[in-house]
């Protein structure tokens, strides 16, 4: 029997996103830039999966731009409004838990375009706060990018009040959100949230890897950063990827169908994970575990375990997880998740990442548990004291 708790990193595709894609991809072929019935039938994929992913956020099907995942998402969102806008300003904010696709991206536009760019620190649930975010703003501040869930511990963070503030005290600053790991587990509404742009990513909620999406608000002001044919209104050129942008606009419908039970049943596997891992001797739960934390993450830490050696014990029964993230370097922007909620270097090395997805069973969370139980019963063993 396998055991995935790793749905973080990325998720089975479910079965139907398979059938529909294979069927595109061996008969629906066409190139939906083309003028004959191919080109027109693949066209109406596109425009199909458009309407399905739209209807998720309630927002209107121009505003939905396919990529390739959500590292590009991020980097189009970051880079493109950044020099869309350097006229208005040269200042950025972010946080110092941001994904590497977020900080990597602003680290680039420091050293090659000279923005200045502030990453704000977090609580020591990983929550950051609307209010450090008001003072750290500035006359040339013009974009906010801020994570819905934080990938690493499942924190929430205050996005609809960070909107809310945005919207009412600074209107000329765009606001960026990476839904990469809330699409799917949050009804997100963009416009009544006043979230500019929002990156997503199809495999993350049972679709393809390869294809993800931006929703960008008709007010904002952004350049391309792939040109070429004028696919997509010369925003984002490049061949459609019909079968990818199909498959993900399916994922999203099934995902939000039912979504209510989905996410229901999430939370009581995720409480009985956690039920379990708060009995076992030197196991430490990281940040919020109620509902104003992500339904689908767990973070844990054990004492004097190494993160990799319990992982690869779990793989040899057929359970798969995640490692903690590696320590930070110097680099100011590197502070990862867990070093800036306070977390000491061993808790850090000794934590591992539970992910669920709507399947998950209690029989899976019920032999992952023993399975913990036992492998750390024999590897404290061999631990100094």
């Amino acid at each position: 029997m396998e055991i995935y708790l790793d749905n973080s990193a990325t998720t089975r595709v479910a079965p139907e996103v398979i059938e529909l894609m294979n069927r595109i991809m061996s008969e629906d072929y066409g190139n939906a830039a083309s003028l004959h019935q191919k080109g027109v039938d693949a066209e109406k994929y596109i425009k199909k999966a458009k309407e399905q992913i739209a209807s998720t956020l309630k927002v209107d099907t121009r505003t939905i731009y396919f990529t390739s995942g959500g590292t590009e998402s991020n980097n189009w969102a970051i880079i493109g409004t950044a020099l869309a806008n350097k006229r208005a300003g040269n200042h950025l904010i972010t946080t110092v838990i941001e994904h590497p696709s977020v900080k990597n991206t602003m680290r680039f536009l420091e050293e090659e375009f000279g923005f200045q760019v502030t990453y704000l620190p977090v609580d020591s649930n990983g929550i950051l706060s609307v209010e450090t975010l008001r003072h750290a703003i500035r006359p040339d501040t013009i974009l906010v990018s801020c994570m819905y869930v934080n990938n690493e511990i499942g924190a929430l963070e205050p996005i609809a009040e960070i909107g809310e503030m945005l919207a009412n005290e600074h209107p000329n600053i765009y606001f960026h959100v990476d839904a990469i790991q809330a699409y799917g587990k949050y009804e997100i509404r963009p416009k009544k949230m006043h979230i500019d742009m929002l990156s997503c990513s199809g495999h993350k909620l049972h679709g393809p890897k390869g294809v993800g999406f931006l929703y960008i608000n008709e007010r904002v002001k952004i350049k391309p950063l792939i040109y070429g044919g004028g696919q997509q209104k010369g925003m984002r050129s490049g061949t459609e990827n019909v079968p990818g942008a199909a498959g993900l606009g399916l994922a999203a419908e099934m995902m939000y169908t039912d979504f209510a039970a989905k996410i229901e049943g999430m939370r009581q596997r995720k409480e009985r994970l956690i039920a379990g891992l708060s009995s076992i001797e030197g196991a430490h739960v990281n940040g919020l575990t109620d509902e104003t934390s992500a339904p689908q993450i767990v973070s844990c830490s054990f004492e004097k375990i190494r993160s990799e050696v319990l992982l690869h014990a779990l793989e040899e029964r057929k359970i798969y997880v995640s490692s903690g993230s590696a320590c930070s370097s110097s680099h100011p922007s590197e502070v990862n998740t867990l070093l800036a909620i306070g977390l000491t270097r061993e808790s850090q090395e000794g934590t591992i990442r539970f992910s669920l997805n709507p399947e998950t069973t209690d029989e899976e969370i019920d032999i992952t548990l023993n399975a913990i139980r036992e492998i750390l019963a024999v590897l404290r063993k061999y631990v100094r004291r």
